[in-house]
């Protein structure tokens, strides 16, 4: 049988185009069986995972949880707000205190870029990242890259634009790692504020102009304005913004071509991208949901194979 090149998933820098391949097999067989009648398998009963989330979050720990429970696994869901953390308990000793009670795999979500691959070299569990500061979200990326090929086909000469505050992103940053592995162009859009001034050298084409942006591009991946994240006034209002780089339908039916609509949410509708955009047939925001399911399946069933 064929197995993951790592241990964790930790990021999709770490991971190889073959890995890749190997999930998004993996989660079409998951996503036939999340369409059954009968939605569970019995593949996990022997392994029991934790889900350690130090930030809010909604669909992710959602997805994680139902993927976990699809896959008969048992779960754990660990509330920071109710725990030791707010003691000055630190990471290493509260995770080392949940893996005591014989915890195989550790989902987390930290505020710290780094958090999780500091976790995977100090405790003995496999540890899948949900989320690092502003570094990776390495299951929304793989969700993302398998929602274009199923909507286009194939990811391998695509052209994607991921538009707003990248600067703030850790989806961003996976997604150009996973597309550019998989032989997509990628393309990001945004005021220059909330641009990383280093993004060019990861072979990203910047391109401030919306339009051109969308003219260029197969599929737009629209960014959340990360508000909690915004530390200073990174452009001078929310309805300017939405000016420039918000997409409505009157910008979309006007480009000579249609684009896939994507967004990692929760959308400020009205600020990224209007009502209409979101829910027409365009988008593809609810199969990325549906998506992260099967994804996040296929990613703990075969690093609960590496489980020795």
């Amino acid at each position: 049988m064929k197995e993951l090149s790592v241990n964790h998933l930790l990021g999709i820098k770490y991971i190889n185009k073959n890995d890749i391949d190997l999930i998004f097999e993996t989660a079409d067989q998951f996503k036939e069986v999340i369409n059954r009648p009968i939605k569970k398998v019995p593949s996990l009963q022997h392994i029991t995972i934790a889900n350690i989330f130090f930030e809010d979050s909604t669909r992710t720990k959602l997805s994680f949880e139902l993927a976990q429970k699809r896959l008969s696994a048992d779960v754990m869901s660990f509330s920071v707000a109710q725990s030791s953390v707010k003691k000055g308990e630190t990471l290493i000793d509260t995770v080392n205190n949940i893996l005591s009670m014989k915890v195989d795999m550790v989902v987390m979500r930290h505020k710290n870029p780094g958090a999780a691959h500091f976790l995977s070299q100090n405790v003995k569990a496999s540890i899948v990242n949900a989320g690092d500061g502003a570094h990776e979200h390495p299951t929304q990326a793989l969700l993302d890259s398998y929602s274009i090929r199923e909507k286009l086909g194939e990811v391998g000469g695509k052209k994607v634009v991921i538009v707003g505050d990248v600067l703030h992103s850790r989806v961003a940053l996976s997604n150009i790692f996973a597309l550019q592995m998989q032989g997509a162009e990628v393309m990001v859009c945004g005021p220059k504020t909330l641009i990383p001034r280093y993004i060019t050298e990861l072979g990203v084409k910047y391109e401030p102009n919306l339009r051109k942006a969308l003219e260029w591009c197969d599929v737009a991946n629209m960014l959340r304005v990360q508000n909690e994240r915004l530390d200073v006034n990174y452009f001078p209002s929310t309805r300017e913004y939405s000016q420039q780089y918000g997409v409505d339908k009157a910008l979309l039916d006007s480009l000579n071509k249609e684009i896939v609509i994507m967004h990692p949410g929760p959308i400020n509708r009205g600020v990224e991208i209007t009502s209409d955009v979101a829910d027409s047939s365009q988008s593809v925001i609810l199969n990325q949901v549906e998506n992260g399911v099967a994804v996040r399946m296929a990613v703990i069933y075969l690093l609960a194979q590496k489980i020795k």
